[in-house]
């Protein structure tokens, strides 16, 4: 058995007409998982062009994996507000643009999964770090990052209210040494000095 007849890895064999040992793949054959079937799920572009809407629904759920993703493989350079002031390029590299300028607030989604998918500038390709579906809730996580910093109270559904308002503190707001006092709701103007 230590001495069997086998064929050498690209070596040459005249066994076959084409006196290759390497065989050729069958045509047609695609290996198990890498069907890619759905070509915008796995681009994010529909032809030539960057699609502009999630290959799946958008759930609580789907939002709360985007920003864990989102935290583990984007913060670094990005932050987690989006502004391009992560803790990378506060240590000398490239800043990344901010999320809220106004181009990458009117990018479709595609354009998103298509910089993760194959990178962009200094940014490298995450494809083979981040799954194709977590891609997506990136996405999604990116696009409600926009929204939630530059909406505005108008865009607030009429008769709904903001979801809350910030706190009052009695005295000073804390040192970071000491906790802050926060006042009661209904506390009278005394209280809240």
């Amino acid at each position: 058995m230590h001495d069997q007849p086998r064929f050498k890895p690209l070596a040459e064999s005249d066994f076959y007409p084409d006196l290759r040992s390497a065989r050729p793949v069958v045509e047609d054959t695609v290996a198990r998982g890498q069907l890619h079937e759905d070509t915008y799920f796995y681009t994010g572009k529909i032809g030539n062009n960057d699609g502009d809407f999630m290959p799946f629904p958008v759930t609580q759920d789907v939002l709360a994996h985007g920003q864990q993703r989102y935290n583990i493989y984007c913060a670094p350079c990005h932050s987690r507000l989006g502004d391009g002031n992560g803790m990378i390029p506060q240590r000398g590299f490239r800043h990344p643009p901010s999320y809220h300028i106004e181009r990458l607030r009117k990018a479709p989604l595609g354009y998103f999964f298509d910089v993760m998918s194959n990178g962009f500038g200094a940014m490298p390709d995450y494809a083979s770090q981040i799954p194709p579906r977590d891609r997506w809730c990136i996405v999604a996580y990116i696009r409600a990052l926009q929204l939630s910093q530059n909406a505005t109270k108008n865009d607030v559904p009429a008769g709904q209210e903001v979801p809350s308002q910030p706190p009052t503190f009695r005295g000073n707001p804390g040192s970071g040494a000491t906790l802050p006092q926060i006042a009661s709701p209904a506390a009278s103007p005394e209280e809240k000095q």
